[in-house]
């Protein structure tokens, strides 16, 4: 794979297959944060507010990778943001099994969200050292 080393403001798309696996789980757990976060302000400003950002910096990322400012140290950026998302859910709900449960039932949300970002952090991982 050819590394760029100037910076360009064209797009560019990913030479591996597994970059759209990245940018397929990057855009599920994007867009879930912006849809948890509507659901989540009845109860917690503070908390729709990090789900917005989280979300909107999975999308961002997005734009980043495919655009000419990409570099191959970003890809350890990419797997570090989403491990602390899969972290923060333990921060804020416990550091138990029971953090992907909601009134006693699992919560699709976290269980997708989470394997998504532990998608996103192994493909960036993969790209990271493959390129």
């Amino acid at each position: 794979m050819a590394t760029r080393t100037a910076a360009t403001s064209e797009s560019r798309l990913p030479d591996d297959p597994v970059g759209y696996v990245a940018i397929l789980a990057a855009i599920v757990t994007g867009v879930l944060h912006l849809v948890l976060a509507t659901q989540v302000i009845g109860f917690s400003q503070f908390l729709a507010v990090l789900f917005a950002l989280n979300g909107l910096g999975f999308l961002g990322g997005i734009g980043v990778y495919l655009s000419g400012y990409w570099r191959r140290e970003l890809y350890v950026v990419a797997a570090g943001y989403a491990l602390v998302t899969v972290l923060a859910l333990f921060v804020f709900q416990g550091f138990s099994v029971e953090a992907f449960y909601r009134g006693g039932s699992v919560n699709p949300g976290a269980v997708i969200s989470k394997a998504a970002e532990v998608v996103l952090a192994a493909a960036s991982l993969y790209l990271y050292a493959t390129e």
